[in-house]
């Protein structure tokens, strides 16, 4: 058609959803009827470029009446038409064809465009053996929203390949994604570390059988290896896991184990954040601007660039404004913001987000390395680590963690990291959560912990770095303590 199409996030909140709509300069949306109460809060925000709501599926257009353009039923909207649609010859290969934003988790969403040929590329990348490794014998059960990345590229992998697709639609709470494995039979998936980890606790009930799914990719964020045990001790599973972001068009690694390394060696491979196809170049640079070695052990900020990695942004209203020094670098590379090693034969391995990584009297504590670390304890769910601010310190992490029924004090995961961490590393503040808040796309929302703990609205128990050592109770968070 040579339209673009926008996947909107309805889990935004209003304001973020009206400002990609107009930002996308978005003509006509198309909405299930079963979410027109979702889009209806919006309405009143939608800039005058949007004329058309077409609603698919009964009912759910009384939700829509304070909309002044046209609100069409897509099946009377099509009904008559043979489908002779004069489709464009002759269309730029390199014209925009899908764009997705960004989460907006720091400032506003950005918005990130694909090309037909960067998806096509980024379709036969991913459905290569070092990859998703699909088949036309496959049932695609994809988790990952199409808003978040255009679905990680799986509906357009089940077009390529003409494997099944079976789609969650909203309904992603762990009862029913089990549900749909028992039923739909699925034999690949794709989710966030989130929703592997509140999809296992439904599995252990025993109610479901799982047998025919055999692997699914998890990414977003780093996946403890702990949950990636549990998924193959348990049910045969195997979680790979790879590593992307909304410039990449989703995942771009994937940590398939090399050629000819034994069953012990292979987990090493397995816990990174995999190698890199070759149309991606990648680099790392350090604080000082000079490129890292890729010998496993010096670190630097992850860049990348090729034909499925953006090199701007959607919108405004000068060059500058497209391609931020934030963001990209004067020759053209994607900053990542994420920082770590690549070994000598290109596995990436990550310790942390920039902006996450916990500056401690002059040494940095990987956020994502305590995460891990608390994982391994049977009785939590979730965890997420946060800087705080610390008068001695600078900073000092904060644990926000949920615990299974009849949890444990917060004393015992201290002295259970204190076994496995250097003493220094061990965090001194918890806050204990019925669920740790996460964002639109399932990841942990550390921007709002540390809101929630600045404001005092986290009820914290401070701990000392070792057993028995409680010099408070719970108390609010304040800067400073």
């Amino acid at each position: 058609m040579g339209a673009v199409l926008h996947t909107l996030n309805w889990r935004m909140p209003a304001d973020q959803l009206a400002y990609t709509i107009g930002h996308a300069g978005d003509e006509v949306i198309i909405v299930d009827a079963g979410l027109t109460e979702l889009l209806a809060p919006v309405l009143a925000r939608l800039p005058e470029t949007v004329r058309h709501i077409v609603v698919a599926g009964r009912g759910g257009r009384e939700a829509l009446s304070g909309f002044t353009g046209e609100v069409h039923d897509y099946e009377q909207l099509i009904s008559g038409h043979p489908g002779d649609y004069p489709w464009e010859e002759r269309l730029d290969e390199r014209a925009a064809a899908m764009i997705c934003y960004t989460t907006g988790t720091t400032g506003k969403p950005k918005g990130v465009v694909y090309s037909h040929r960067s998806i096509y590329l980024h379709t036969f990348q991913v459905l290569t053996p070092s990859h998703y490794n699909i088949s036309p014998h496959d049932t695609l059960f994809p988790i990952a929203p199409m808003f978040h990345a255009g679905g990680w590229c799986i509906p357009h992998a089940a077009l390529f390949t003409g494997a099944e697709l079976l789609l969650p639609d909203r309904f992603t709470q762990a009862a029913s994604l089990a549900h749909m494995i028992d039923q739909g039979r699925p034999t690949f998936s794709a989710a966030v570390p989130t929703v592997w980890s509140s999809l296992l606790e439904e599995l252990d009930t025993g109610t479901y059988d799982t047998r025919s799914l055999t692997r699914a990719y998890v990414g977003g964020s780093a996946c403890p290896p702990a949950l990636m045990a549990a998924y193959r001790d348990r049910y045969s599973i195997e979680l790979l896991q790879g590593w992307g972001m909304t410039e990449t068009m989703g995942l771009v690694s994937a940590a398939v184990p090399p050629r000819g390394v034994g069953a012990d060696e292979e987990w090493a491979f397995r816990v990174s954040q995999g190698r890199f196809p070759p149309s991606v170049e990648f680099r790392l640079v350090g604080p000082d601007g000079a490129a890292a070695p890729h010998d496993g052990v010096a670190t630097g900020e992850l860049q990348l660039r090729g034909p499925d990695v953006t090199c701007a942004y959607h919108g405004g209203d000068e060059a500058s404004q497209e391609r931020p020094a934030e963001y990209f670098t004067a020759d053209g590379w994607l900053r990542t913001g994420d920082v770590g090693a690549i070994t000598a034969n290109g596995y990436l391995r990550l310790t942390d987000r920039v902006k996450d990584v916990i500056k401690s009297g002059g040494e940095f504590i990987s956020s994502v390395r305590l995460e891990n670390t608390l994982m391994e304890h049977s009785a939590v769910i979730e965890a997420a680590v946060v800087a705080v601010p610390d008068d001695r310190w600078g900073e000092r992490p904060l644990v926000a963690v949920s615990l299974r029924h009849g949890g444990i004090d917060p004393a015992e995961l201290r002295d259970f990291m204190a076994e496995r961490l250097d003493a220094w590393m061990v965090p001194e503040r918890w806050a204990v959560l019925p669920t740790v808040p996460k964002t639109s796309v399932g990841k942990y929302d550390k921007r709002a912990i540390r809101d929630q703990y600045v404001r005092g609205l986290l009820s914290i128990v401070r701990l000392g770095r070792h057993h028995g050592d409680r010099h408070t109770t719970k108390q609010p968070g304040l800067i400073g303590m």
